[in-house]
């Protein structure tokens, strides 16, 4: 991936797995590479002349051995199982909000 670009996005998670993605969603072949032609690509104007240290995650894993026309199809099945569940996912997280909210506001201690 390009992470110079304007568009490039990259999470470290507490358990050290980092997620590198294009904020547009243009690169097919996240996290190893974007388009070489890709119409949105901008040079991040902040990261010019700077010199990185260490925050800066780890380099990715190698990208897998095969045929690319396999990998992307494995990456858009990937995606599309998780874009399958997320609204479950997402109603499970707000109802187990309005839970702990619920039980959080009947075990404050009362005061009068």
């Amino acid at each position: 991936m390009r992470e110079e670009c304007k568009h490039f996005q990259s999470r470290t998670y507490a358990s050290g797995e980092v997620a590198r993605f294009c904020e547009l969603d243009l690169a097919p072949e996240a996290p190893w590479r974007c388009p070489a032609d890709c119409a949105s690509y901008e040079r991040r104007l902040a990261d010019v002349a700077w010199v990185h240290g260490s925050l800066i995650p780890p380099k990715i894993e190698d990208e897998p051995q095969g045929d690319p026309r396999e990998i992307s199809e494995m990456l858009r099945d990937a995606e599309s199982v998780v874009d399958s569940i997320l609204p479950t996912v997402l109603d499970d997280v707000l109802k187990e909000e309005k839970k702990s909210k619920r039980t959080s506001f009947f075990k404050r201690k009362r005061s009068y």
